[in-house]
């Protein structure tokens, strides 16, 4: 019996035995550094990155949704599957072992018996009692069962990146979200000003019109100007609780839950970023590395569909005992050593087709990777880019709002002395109207630059 102990350890040392897998190289070689100019003296620690906005309400949001979302708990959900999946694939590693007892009863019904039954009229029934203990195992020499196992592994390293992923770009959707709807709230705080304001000026042209010094053109154009002010009133709140909605739905509650306190959107503000350079980007982004970890695993599953059109040998012990009373069902063991080699022959193609699967699978999860990165890299300098934009043309912006209000001012005071004609005086309105808005609207475009920028390089998350 040692000798046969002895063959089975080693096969054992055998199959345990090979290099771990390989992390998959894409080809790319990302560029020494970022197109767009950026803050390089800025923070690099991003972990917490929503609360460099100054928002408290915006971290109690956040966490909010991180207990909330029904999307972050069907990823963890998905990495609980990964996980049961590993203890499978992993189970071949080692032997499996059975514990069986059986108790069987044989009758003849009638006639005298014949030699597989050992009864007789006399002995019409049988009685059989045994147990045993069984171990069996397959011996890995093509690497198949030990890269089932690394495919797992990366499987599960994926759908862990996956979450990080889904978590990121659901942070990133409640900051976004958020700034919306403060932004739409200062909004419609405008368009409130701007139509008291012309409700003021509209007073002011029927108490000159009443006095036969405005015409009844210029009253009715004050009046259209107020209609249109007043129209735009509902257009913004409609937008606005659009966006709570949207940001109830982000934390996985209704609308009428949501509470979002006092806070204003000129309280908002954004950090400098660092955006580093592009070769760390690779360790920075869930989703690269979600890819990377799927390209793997599909690496590992060539090699288990190759050893799949191998010959396998398959080692099994079995100790036992048995007897035809259950007192005596210990007293008479007996042990059976197996070794069975099982090799394909014909199958028609499908274990070639399945490799050639695989390898098809490993192709397109490569062009996936190298897409993945290319993207990423596009998604940094696209934030970089916006947000070098938009603080040049808010530059612009606020002189632009400066002289609007100044020409506004200047041109009802002539118009109260009777030195100017309302049609300046509406022009000056609508002016300056449209340059409070826009102001609103860069304020935003630069939050969500922001925002967007983090998310580009991760949001703080890292492989580790």
């Amino acid at each position: 019996m040692k000798p046969q102990l002895s063959l089975l350890t080693l096969c054992l040392l055998l199959g345990a035995c090979g290099s771990p897998a390989q992390r998959p190289d894409s080809g790319i070689t990302p560029p020494t550094a970022w197109q767009s100019p950026h803050s390089s003296a800025a923070t690099r620690d991003n972990q917490q990155w929503w609360n460099r906005f100054g928002s408290p309400q915006l971290g109690r949001l956040i966490e909010q949704a991180r207990v909330g979302s029904y999307d972050l708990a069907a990823a963890i959900a998905r990495v609980r599957q990964a996980q049961a999946e590993t203890v499978v694939a992993g189970g071949s590693q080692l032997p499996e072992v059975q514990a069986g007892a059986n108790a069987n009863r044989q009758k003849l019904l009638r006639g005298n018996g014949y030699s597989q039954l050992d009864a007789d009229s006399d002995n019409s029934a049988v009685d059989y009692f045994n147990a045993n203990l069984t171990a069996t195992y397959e011996i890995d020499f093509w690497g198949g069962q030990r890269a089932s196992r690394d495919s797992a592994q990366f499987a599960l390293q994926a759908s862990e990146f996956d979450q990080a992923t889904v978590e990121l770009t659901l942070l990133s959707g409640v900051a976004n979200t958020y700034a919306l709807t403060l932004s739409l709230q200062e909004q419609s705080r405008i368009a409130g000003l701007n139509l008291a304001n012309a409700q003021n000026v509209l007073k002011l042209v029927q108490t000159r019109f009443d006095s036969g010094s405005a015409t009844a053109l210029e009253l009715a154009q004050q009046k259209s100007l107020v209609a249109a002010q007043q129209r735009q009133l509902p257009l913004v709140r409609q937008q606005s609780i659009d966006a709570q909605i949207s940001l109830a739905t982000l934390l996985g509650r209704p609308l009428q839950e949501l509470a979002l306190g006092q806070e204003h959107f000129d309280q908002l503000s954004w950090p400098a970023i660092d955006a580093g350079v592009p070769s760390e980007l690779l360790s920075r982004r869930p989703d690269i590395a979600r890819a990377e970890a799927q390209l793997a695993a599909a690496q590992a599953d060539v090699t288990v569909a190759r050893a799949a059109m191998f010959p396998t040998l398959t080692l099994s012990a079995e100790i036992g005992s048995g007897a035809d009373r259950a007192g005596d069902i210990l007293r008479s063991p007996f042990y059976n050593l197996t070794a069975g080699l099982l090799a394909p022959v014909f199958n028609n193609g499908r274990l070639g087709a399945e490799r050639d699967q695989a390898l098809g699978r490993q192709e397109e999860l490569l062009e996936s990777y190298r897409g993945a990165i290319i993207n990423g890299f596009a998604d940094v300098e696209k934030a970089l880019n916006s947000i070098r934009g938009l603080d040049e043309q808010r530059q612009w912006q606020s002189e632009e709002l400066s002289q609007a209000q100044t020409a506004f001012n200047i041109a009802q005071s002539r118009y109260e002395a009777g030195a100017e004609d309302l049609l300046t005086v509406l022009e000056t309105q609508r002016t300056l109207y449209a340059a409070q808005d826009l102001n609103v609207q860069l304020r935003l475009s630069r939050m969500q630059a922001s925002i967007a920028l983090y998310k580009a390089l991760g949001g703080g998350w890292q492989v580790l």
